[in-house]
């Protein structure tokens, strides 16, 4: 039998612990039974691989192997497939090697036990199997995909954010997760580490951060759109630098591709020392064009942990970092954040309703 595939046994002490994931799993698959929709299906599909599935892959909840054996086949029924495949990939992504599923009794068994279930849902419903349970599964297992994608990149990127981490048990600390892959979910949090990347969306929506990007280049290739954006960032930046002292040295993050932040506190910071901060060197050299040798280029990934010799630091709408890090602790004496128009911190000036844009001040 192949060792991948083995349900191990855990402590009676420690199986307690988990007996939360086995009611929500049990309340999932009631969900579908009573309201088997596209959207319950998909978002549930969605929710439970990231939560219950994924910490029963790591971390088995009984301790008995007949108990998990079990658990894993009621898995297998409400998600849709094998469990036991799932477990297989899964442990295979961690070891950083190529998956290799072994066909065993308990792989055979959920395989069948998901096709009667799908075979005696489309004979005894066919309209609500092709119309519901099929779309919302299909979206599921997308969404599922999306979620595993943008959740690693190069290395894994964790989400700090209270409000995802408490719907899904801390998966938002990925990267720990990864240094700590048999950690339980509740010491995850403990386990943060400074350096590790992160980004301001939940794995689902990272895509997000391209769409910036393309905004970006779009003001890049217009004068018309250039003008529009130093101006209404102009005014915001004008209002809050009358709350701080007049700043010596200013950091700004990124500043890439059309760097605004750079054009408009040289104008209002004559005296100022200017330095961007970029991880790319194609922007930076973008930035050159417009900036020239009135800043200083500086070609690093920008650690919001450390401390800022600057006296202002400008942090960008696209900082793929922890934010709400940023908000809690800033790096200089003063920080002025780029934000989403519904997102007000400390002093704080909208600079477009058409950006949907505004710029906050922190001190620490």
């Amino acid at each position: 039998m192949s060792t991948v595939l083995t349900l191990p046994a855990v402590p009676a002490e420690r199986a307690c612990e988990e007996r939360v994931f086995v009611a929500l799993a049990a309340l999932h698959g009631a969900a579908l039974v009573a309201v088997p929709s596209i959207p319950v299906v998909a978002l549930g599909l969605w929710w439970n691989v990231n939560t219950v599935s994924h910490n029963f892959i790591h971390r088995p909840f009984f301790a008995s192997r007949r108990a998990n054996s079990f658990f894993s086949a009621f898995l297998s029924l409400v998600l849709g497939f094998p469990q036991s495949f799932w477990r297989a990939r899964h442990l295979a992504h961690h070891a950083g090697r190529r998956p290799r599923v072994v066909l065993t009794a308990q792989l055979a068994g959920e395989c069948a036990l998901v096709a009667a279930l799908w075979g005696v849902c489309a004979a005894s419903s066919p309209r609500l199997f092709l119309t519901a349970y099929l779309p919302g599964y299909l979206l599921g297992l997308a969404l599922a995909a999306l979620h595993g994608r943008y959740e690693h990149g190069p290395e894994a990127i964790s989400h700090y954010g209270a409000r995802y981490n408490l719907l899904f048990f801390n998966d938002g600390y990925h990267a720990e997760h990864h240094a700590h892959p048999g950690a339980r979910w509740t010491d995850l949090p403990g386990l943060r580490r400074a350096g590790a990347r992160s980004s301001r969306w939940p794995a689902v929506l990272r895509w997000l951060d391209s769409p910036l990007e393309s905004l970006e280049r779009a003001v890049l290739g217009s004068r018309l759109l250039q003008r529009f954006v130093l101006e209404r960032h102009a005014r915001a930046f004008e209002r809050l630098l009358r709350e701080v002292e007049r700043p010596g040295e200013v950091t700004i993050v990124g500043g890439g591709l059309f760097p605004r932040t750079a054009l408009i506190l040289e104008r209002l910071l004559p005296e100022a020392r200017l330095t961007i901060v970029d991880k790319s060197r194609a922007n930076l050299e973008t930035a050159r064009r417009f900036i020239g040798d009135r800043a200083r280029l500086v070609e690093r990934l920008y650690d919001a942990s450390a401390e800022d010799e600057a006296d202002l630091v400008v942090v960008p709408l696209a900082y793929s970092g922890d934010r709400d890090a940023i908000y809690r602790r800033p790096p200089a004496r003063a920080t002025i954040v780029h934000d989403w128009i519904w997102r007000p911190r400390g002093k704080s000036r909208i600079v477009s309703w058409l950006l949907v844009k505004r710029l906050n001040l922190i001190r620490p």
